[in-house]
């Protein structure tokens, strides 16, 4: 049985890291097109770089949490594929080993004209470090008006999902969002969030908690509802 779980910002949230962006639209004090996007990269690398410092410093500070645990343990049973906006690697220190980010990862960088050249990377990043080719590394994120290069493989994964879990997002955030739609008609979901913008149907169980509450309720409602 191939369980698939979709995550957002709200699962990290509860490990303390801050969400993509507060209700007035900025993120930790920028517009996000300052510091997310191709355009705010050749306006201000300086800034761009440093806001990223910042976040890795904070994902260094900080640890997995049950929701992440409890998908992890998943794992030990099942095939389990955890598809995430978020680029963090809290699923992968919690234990999941197949993991698909949408919106690139935090700790790697990237060449800024040779997207295949990628580093690990988990120390400050400065306008002096330098790809192969001599031109400035950036940070290995996909930003506003990027193509979403994992978007085909998490697209297959969901429309081969025996179940489908959806923890800490709104589904609001294009294309992301629109994964949810290619599940089969039989597929059950599990919707956990605080505050769920959709309704509960015969397909879809909705949990209005948060992910360390809600996660270990859905897990067991979906053991009992596949009598495992």
């Amino acid at each position: 049985m191939k369980i698939v779980v979709l995550t957002g910002a709200g699962i990290s949230a509860e490990s303390g890291i801050k969400t993509f962006r507060d209700s007035d639209g900025l993120w930790e004090g920028h517009d996000v097109m300052e510091v997310a996007s191709p355009q705010g990269w050749a306006a201000n690398k300086e800034l761009v770089l440093e806001f990223y410092n910042l976040r890795r410093a904070q994902l260094l500070e900080v640890e997995p949490n049950a929701a992440h645990k409890a998908f992890a343990d998943l794992e030990k049973d099942y095939d389990v594929h955890i598809v995430t906006q978020n680029v963090d690697d809290l699923h992968e220190r919690a234990g999941s080993s197949n993991v698909v980010h949408l919106h690139g990862e935090l700790f790697k960088v990237r060449s800024s004209v040779n997207e295949n050249h990628v580093l690990e990377w988990k120390k400050d990043l400065s306008s002096e470090d330098l790809c192969p080719q001599g031109s400035p590394l950036r940070p290995h994120i996909v930003w506003f008006g990027e193509q979403v290069p994992m978007l085909e493989v998490a697209t297959q994964l969901v429309l081969e999902a025996d179940v489908l879990f959806i923890v800490g997002t709104s589904m609001q955030v294009y294309p992301a969002a629109g994964l949810v739609n290619y599940t089969k008609e039989d597929t059950p979901i599990y919707f956990i969030d605080p505050k769920p913008n959709i309704d509960a149907t015969s397909q879809i169980k909705v949990y209005p908690y948060t992910a360390t509450e809600g996660v270990p309720l859905a897990i067991a409602d979906m053991l009992r509802d596949f009598q495992f």
